[in-house]
């Protein structure tokens, strides 16, 4: 039986709390080296690019009314799809372990009662809201997100209000490098959007507002990542939160921004789930994930995800490029499995175009440059067959 549809509001608010994340803040103190200006210029870039490919991407799962590795059947088959789908969970479980670590070791800088038990209690903060579900969040993620935009707005003053802007220490962070950094995160939802879109009353409206939305609030974490780094000299916001008093209030944010955030990485690997078998339940497959991230976050050293996110960077880029070339430019037969070995063959290429150019140092970074040589491939390889 068919549930009730989401609402605009509903989708941004789903949106906002994936922006409102330690991970983001984090990253964004990795562009501390170029300076406010220009690593401002970087984060505002890197968004534009990434969000608009973010809403191309919903809007295919909002259309046809299907889930992001669904959507993927379209383009490369039911064989293909199951590639994705796979490498989806992988890239998920990944994230599930590393949002619990962060959240945990943020929370456990605050209130130290020991990072395992930060991550039993964030793991299990998270499978609440799975069971939950997602037809159902609305009031509560009403009242969370309200909480969160208070308290960052808090940290955000607390922040800009230590100094005047200048160049952060040490060098090693190309524009180039920091326009990647800053398209990684609108990146790694590209998979997920259609788990959300396809169940919006109004798609393209919801679509629109997810990808605003995100794209707005992503900013602001990168920006007080960046920030903090630069006029505090700290790039450890759970210490910015304790040095500023903030205490319980700092840990409300580090705790329910990791929950929002991960809920959605483990509810949409339940969905991948079921495009792998319909014998699959999602929601139990969800709690797995949650738990396997949690056992993760507490053995493995997760301190260091940026060639994780090199790596989703060059799974997904080419394969949503293949997507949008096929959806929006050659309007494909919204049926599963055409062509698909051919889209497979350019989605390696793509695969390897995009490695390549990590060696580079593109000033609008790479993962753009290789969509649209993707996309080109595509498109000419579409309409050659039709010739």
């Amino acid at each position: 039986m068919e549930g009730r549809r989401t609402s605009v509001f509903e989708n941004g608010l789903i949106w906002f709390g994936a922006a409102v994340s330690i991970a983001e803040i984090l990253t964004g103190t990795y562009l501390a080296p170029l300076g406010f200006s220009k690593g401002l210029a970087a984060i505002l870039l890197g968004h534009l690019i990434g969000c608009v490919m973010l809403f191309l991407a919903g809007m295919i799962g909002g259309s046809v009314r299907r889930s992001a590795m669904e959507t993927a059947k379209m383009s490369f088959g039911n064989r293909g799809g199951l590639l994705f789908s796979i490498l989806n969970i992988i890239q998920l479980i990944g994230w599930t372990a590393v949002m619990i670590y962060d959240g945990a070791l943020a929370a456990g800088s605050i209130f130290s009662i020991g990072n395992w038990v930060w991550c039993i209690v964030i793991g299990g903060l998270i499978i609440v809201w799975i069971m939950i579900g997602i037809e159902n969040l609305g009031k509560i993620n009403t009242v969370a997100m309200a909480a969160l935009t208070i308290l960052t707005i808090i940290l955000s003053v607390v922040i800009f209000r230590s100094g005047a802007a200048g160049a952060g220490a040490g060098e090693g962070m190309t524009f180039g490098a920091a326009v990647e950094l800053s398209v990684a995160m609108p990146l790694s939802w590209l998979p997920l959007i259609s788990d959300y879109t396809r169940e919006a009353e109004k798609p393209f409206a919801a679509t629109a507002v997810s990808a605003v939305v995100y794209g707005i609030v992503s900013c602001w974490m990168y920006v007080i990542g960046m920030g903090a780094a630069i006029f505090t000299g700290e790039s450890d916001i759970a210490q910015i939160m304790v040095k500023a008093g903030l205490g319980i209030a700092g840990l409300l944010i580090i705790v329910f921004s990791t929950v929002t955030t991960t809920f959605l990485d483990a509810y949409s690997a339940g969905i991948s789930s079921e495009s792998v078998s319909m014998k699959f339940d999602g929601r139990k497959i969800a709690v797995a994930v949650t738990v396997i991230g949690i056992l993760g976050a507490i053995f493995l050293p997760l301190y260091d995800i940026t060639g994780f996110l090199y790596f989703i960077g060059s799974v997904f880029a080419p394969m949503i490029a293949i997507q949008i070339a096929d959806f929006f430019i050659l309007k494909k037969d919204r049926s599963a499995g055409a062509f698909h070995v051919r889209n497979l063959v350019i989605w390696v290429i793509g695969f390897v175009i995009y490695r390549l150019l990590m060696k580079a140092d593109i000033v609008i970074g790479n993962t753009l440059p290789d969509m649209l040589i993707t996309m080109f491939l595509c498109v000419a390889a579409g309409k050659a067959a039709k010739e």
